[in-house]
């Protein structure tokens, strides 16, 4: 696995241009990929949404930036937990699918890197789809979901007395659904719910698929 990671990074280089703002989600593919960039001595700036990919840049001497005060990015990668042929994906079991779509609608280019057992023909929502909602709302939205369709559960910790929140402050909803036959549809209905901020759903803000196996990389490159 770690050879499929390395490959993955090494082809994600590719798309990386010296002097350039970048954004680095999180994952082991996304890990293995600041190694290679300051390997191969790229000088980049980054943001990111990933306490964790943070941490991994100052180690390896990229300079990060608050993503604040930044208008654009060249180019972003993440992960996911599944992306299928037309390039829809399920994302951030960390909860972090909030500044992740504001990184990847950032950028001209949206690449997700991931190995080629999580590629699908179209979604299977094997893994559930988190909300990101306003505290008052948490009520109103978990039975709005369940007109939906839905199997909502508030995330909670072992670790946490109350709510698992984002970096927000805002409960996290996992929503499980049992079968979609539309996707985009899904995620427009969701973002209609009042009180929802975000989605992990991405319908529209990935460009291109990097999917590694042993065979080699397969590249899906929105039309």
């Amino acid at each position: 696995m770690e050879d499929i990671r390395n490959n993955c990074a090494r082809e994600a280089l590719k798309y990386i241009e010296d002097q350039t703002l970048i954004g680095l989600g999180g994952g082991s593919t996304v890990a293995c990929l600041i190694k290679h960039i300051a390997a191969a001595g790229r000088q980049v700036k980054v943001v990111t949404p990933s306490f964790t990919t943070a941490s991994l840049c100052l180690q390896s001497g990229l300079p990060l930036l608050p993503l604040w005060s930044v208008p654009h990015i060249s180019v972003a990668f993440d992960g996911c937990d599944e992306v299928d042929e037309q390039l829809h994906a399920l994302k951030s079991g960390g909860g972090i699918h909030t500044r992740e779509k504001l990184i990847a609608s950032m950028a001209d280019r949206y690449i997700l890197l991931a190995d080629e057992s999580k590629l699908v023909k179209s979604l299977t929502f094997r893994h559930p789809v988190v909300l990101e909602v306003l505290e008052d709302a948490l009520s109103y939205v978990r039975q709005a979901v369940i007109d939906l369709g839905g199997s909502p559960a508030a995330r909670t910790s072992t670790a946490k007395d109350g709510y698992t929140v984002s970096d927000y402050g805002h409960p996290l909803l996992d929503v499980t659904f049992r079968e979609v036959a539309d996707i985009p549809a899904l995620q427009r209905r969701l973002k209609g719910i009042s009180g929802v901020i975000e989605t992990s759903l991405f319908t529209e803000e990935v460009t291109d698929v990097l999917a590694a196996g042993p065979q080699g990389i397969r590249t899906l490159i929105k039309p």
